[in-house]
């Protein structure tokens, strides 16, 4: 089961993401800059590198190039596991 957080856990935090300012929830503010400062660098860069200047256009994108971040490290990391499961 997975762990529930009481709301005192959880504390306000401001950001900014490509130009618009979000008040969030978090019970790990730190985390929580971490995926927002990732989020903003990939939508800055593709806005430099694309023709569009539509911010929900922007932001797809950026979710297309995280999501296949995490894909490749994710089969990265299975093949590893699968690695060390063969050499035991």
């Amino acid at each position: 089961m997975k762990d529930v957080k009481k709301s005192s856990d959880w504390q306000r935090v401001t950001v900014e993401i490509f130009g618009d300012v979000y008040n969030l929830r978090t019970d790990d503010p730190e985390a929580l800059r971490q995926c927002v400062n990732k989020v903003d660098a990939t939508m800055r860069d593709i806005s430099q590198n694309t023709r569009t200047f539509v911010g929900s256009r922007i932001a797809v994108f950026a979710a297309l190039k995280i999501a296949e971040e995490y894909l490749q490290l994710k089969k990265d990391y299975d093949e590893l596991l699968n690695m060390l499961e063969e050499n035991r």
